[in-house]
C-alpha cells in the first residue's frame, strides 16, 4: 500500500546574514543535537558498501523503536544550499528529504526556507510524521534558528556554553585550584576564566575536540598564548591532548593517538578509503579534551556528513550516470580543484576578477585536463557526469585551514618542549615536518674565554648566554631543539622570527650588564623542508636543510648573521631590510659550503645599519 508524501515548508526572516549564519545551519551534527535528534548508530556495512564510501548506513532509536536508513551524501553549494536524502530500510518512515535555502532579504539580513519531504511506510507513519515533523520539530527548528540568529549576530556569544552547570561541587572545586594554580604559574587570567567555563559550561560534543587556534579566533584572544595556555593546562590537570590524524582529502579527523610514539608514517581513511602519507604540517593536528578528573564526556554523533564536516568543500553535487546540473556558486578568489570521489586524479582551477563566467565542468574518468581553468568568482558552471556510474562531484579549495595546531607549530614551540620533552616518535621512525626554519648558533673565541676567565667564570657565561638564548628564542615563538658544547640548534615556523630572535640575542650578549664580559654570538639561519625524527629520545630533525643550516654559522664572525637565499626571499624578512625604518642591512656573499662542493650558494650576510 501507497502513503501520501508529507511536505512541510517553513520560512524565517533572520537579521545575520547569509556567510554569517551558514556555519551554523549547516553544522547538522550541532543542529541535530540542538533540535532534540536522537544520537546515529552506524549500521552494519559489507566490505563492498565501505570502499563505495558514498552511501552511509545509519540509523537511531526514539521511544524504543530503532530506525535504520540509507543516507546518500549531502549536497550543497556554500553559502546557499544544502539537503539530503535518507531511505529508509526499516520503521515507520520510508523515505525523507531535508533541503535548506539561504538567501539575502531585502532588508538585508537572511530570508531562511526550511523543508522536509516525508514519506510513510506504515500506518503509524502516517500518524508520526505530522507529530513528529509537523509539530513538535516544528517548534524545536524555530527555535534552533532564532538562536542561531542572535549567536551570529553577537560576537561575545557562545555557541557552547550552556546556562545549567554540568558538573558536580567536587569538579568545581577542583577547577578552582587549578585556575589558582595557572593564574600563579604566569598563564592570563582573562584566558584561563574562559577556559574554565567552556570546561565547566560547554556541551559535549564541544568539549570531544577543543582546537586551540579556533579558540584563540572566537574569542580574539592570541593564538600563541592560548596554545600554550592549553599546553598548560594539560600539565595542570585540566586537559588531556590528542595527535589527530587528518585524511588530505576530507580533513577530517580519522585516527587519534595519545602520543607522538603512536603516530605512524602512513594512515588510512575509512570513509575516503584512501592511504596518505603522514606529515607534521599538514596530516597532525594537536587538539584537546576535559582531563577525566575534572569533567567526564559522552562522544556521541547526531550527522556525520553535513556541508561543516569539510568546510573547505564549496560545491557537492552527486550525479546519476550521464546527468548534468548548472550551478552559479560564489567563489572566492584562489585555488580550487575538483574530483570525484571514486575516480583518481582531479582537476585544478583557479578564481580571479578576470575569469571565465561560465564554464562546463565535464567528468569522463580517471583521466583529467592538464590545464587550469581560470574561473569568475560567480560562474556559472555546468557540471556533466559522462561516465557510466553515479559520481559524486566534489569542488573544494586547495588551501589548508590554518586553524589547525600542527605538530609542526607545537614541536617548535618552547614551551611544549619544556613540559613535554619526553614527546618523540619512536626510534626509527621518519615523518616530513614541512618547512622549517633552523638556526645554529655558536660563541665566537669561548676556548680563549675559559683560558682568559678560568674554567667556572666562563661556564657561568656560558649558562648565562642559554638562558639569554632561549628567552628571545621562546619570545618569538620558536624552540630549542638541543646544544651541542656552547653551539645551539633551534627551529622556528617562519623565518622573521628566526631572525629578530638572533639580532636581539646578539645584542644582549654583546652589550651586558655592567661588570659583565660580552659575549659575540655566531650565527646562521636556513629556511627549508625537513624531516622529524627521535634522537637521544628527544624529537629532532635531519636532511639536507639541517646540514646547509649548520654550515652557514661558521662563516658568521659574531657581529653578523649569515642567511640563506630561501630566508632572505621570504616576505616579511625583506620588509626588515628594506622598509624606510629598517635597522638592518643585507650584503650578499657567496661561496662554496663544505660537503656541498657541486653547488654554489647564494648568502647574505646581515649586520645592524649603525654597524662599520
Amino acid at each position: 500500500m501507497s502513503h501520501r508524501e508529507f511536505h512541510y515548508r517553513w520560512e524565517y526572516d533572520l537579521e545575520a546574514a547569509p556567510e554569517a549564519l551558514w556555519p551554523l545551519v549547516s553544522n547538522t551534527n550541532r543542529f541535530n543535537l540542538d533540535a532534540g535528534v536522537p544520537a546515529l548508530f552506524k549500521a552494519d556495512e559489507d566490505a563492498k558498501e565501505r570502499a563505495r564510501g558514498i552511501r552511509r548506513r545509519l540509523g537511531l532509536s526514539k521511544f524504543g523503536v530503532r530506525v535504520t536508513w540509507e543516507e546518500e551524501p549531502f549536497e550543497w553549494m556554500r553559502p546557499t544550499r544544502f539537503g539530503v536524502v535518507r531511505r529508509y530500510t526499516g520503521g515507520p518512515v520510508a523515505e525523507m528529504r531535508v533541503q535548506a535555502e539561504l538567501s539575502e532579504s531585502e532588508r538585508g539580513g537572511t530570508h531562511l526556507v526550511y523543508q522536509v519531504w516525508a514519506r510513510p511506510r506504515t500506518q503509524l507513519g502516517r500518524v508520526a510524521i505530522p507529530l513528529q515533523i509537523g509539530l513538535v520539530s516544528a517548534r524545536q527548528f524555530a527555535g534552533v534558528f532564532r538562536r542561531y540568529d542572535r549567536l551570529a549576530l553577537d560576537d561575545a556569544a557562545s555557541l557552547a556554553l550552556s546556562a545549567r552547570t554540568r558538573i558536580g561541587a567536587n569538579e568545581r572545586a577542583r577547577l578552582a585550584n587549578i585556575q589558582a594554580a595557572l593564574i600563579d604559574g604566569g598563564a592570563q587570567p582573562e584566558l584561563v576564566a574562559r577556559l574554565v567555563e567552556t570546561v565547566e559550561r560547554a556541551d559535549d560534543l564541544t568539549l570531544a575536540r577543543l582546537r586551540p587556534y579556533a579558540l584563540a579566533d572566537y574569542w580574539r584572544a592570541p593564538r600563541r598564548a592560548v596554545l600554550e595556555l592549553c599546553l598548560q593546562a594539560t600539565r595542570a590537570g585540566l586537559l588531556d591532548f590528542r595527535w589527530d590524524l587528518l585524511c588530505p582529502l576530507c580533513r577530517g579527523p580519522n585516527e587519534s593517538s595519545a602520543t607522538l610514539r603512536d603516530v605512524r608514517s602512513g594512515a588510512h581513511c575509512d570513509s575516503c578509503n584512501i592511504r596518505y602519507t603522514v606529515n607534521f604540517d599538514r596530516s597532525v593536528e594537536l587538539t584537546f579534551r576535559p582531563n577525566a578528573s575534572v569533567r567526564e564526556i559522552n562522544v556521541r554523533e547526531f550527522c556525520i556528513g553535513g556541508p561543516q564536516v569539510t568546510p573547505h568543500i564549496v560545491v557537492q553535487q552527486l550525479l546519476a550516470a550521464g546527468d548534468s546540473r548548472t550551478i552559479a556558486p560564489a567563489l572566492e578568489a584562489g585555488r580550487y580543484r575538483l574530483r570525484a570521489a571514486n575516480l583518481e586524479g582531479s582537476r585544478s582551477l583557479v578564481v580571479a576578477a578576470d575569469g571565465e563566467p561560465r564554464a562546463t565542468l565535464r567528468v569522463e574518468g580517471a583521466a583529467w585536463p592538464d590545464d587550469e581553468l581560470r574561473l569568475a568568482p560567480a560562474p556559472a558552471l555546468c557540471f556533466e557526469n559522462a561516465t557510466d556510474g553515479e559520481q559524486l562531484l566534489i569542488l573544494e579549495r586547495t588551501s589548508w585551514s590554518d586553524q589547525a595546531a600542527t605538530a609542526a607549530d607545537v614541536t617548535a614551540l618552547q614551551l611544549f618542549r619544556d613540559l613535554f620533552a619526553t614527546e618523540a616518535l619512536r626510534p626509527g621512525d621518519r615523518i616530513s615536518v614541512g618547512s622549517l626554519t633552523v638556526v645554529f648558533t655558536d660563541l665566537r673565541g669561548s676556548t680563549r674565554l675559559y683560558r682568559e676567565i678560568g674554567d667556572a667564570v666562563a661556564v657561568g657565561a656560558v649558562m648565562n648566554h642559554f638562558d639569554v638564548l632561549r628567552d628571545a628564542i621562546a619570545a618569538e615563538g620558536g624552540a630549542i631543539v638541543k646544544t651541542l658544547g656552547d653551539a645551539v640548534m633551534a627551529v622556528f615556523r617562519q623565518p622573521a622570527p628566526a631572525l629578530r630572535a638572533v639580532v636581539r640575542a646578539q645584542a644582549m650578549l654583546a652589550a651586558p650588564p655592567a661588570r659583565v664580559r660580552p659575549l659575540h654570538l655566531k650565527a646562521g639561519i636556513h629556511t627549508g623542508p625537513c624531516i622529524a625524527v627521535t634522537l637521544n629520545e628527544r624529537l629532532d630533525y635531519f636532511g639536507s636543510n639541517i646540514n646547509i643550516a649548520a654550515r652557514l654559522e661558521p662563516l658568521s664572525n659574531g657581529q653578523d648573521i649569515i642567511i640563506s637565499a630561501n630566508v632572505r626571499d621570504d616576505p616579511q624578512v625583506s620588509v626588515m631590510f628594506d622598509a624606510p625604518d629598517a635597522q638592518l642591512r643585507a650584503a650578499p656573499v657567496e661561496t662554496v659550503l663544505k660537503g656541498f662542493d657541486a653547488e654554489t650558494f647564494s648568502l647574505w650576510r646581515v649586520t645592524p645599519k649603525q654597524s662599520t
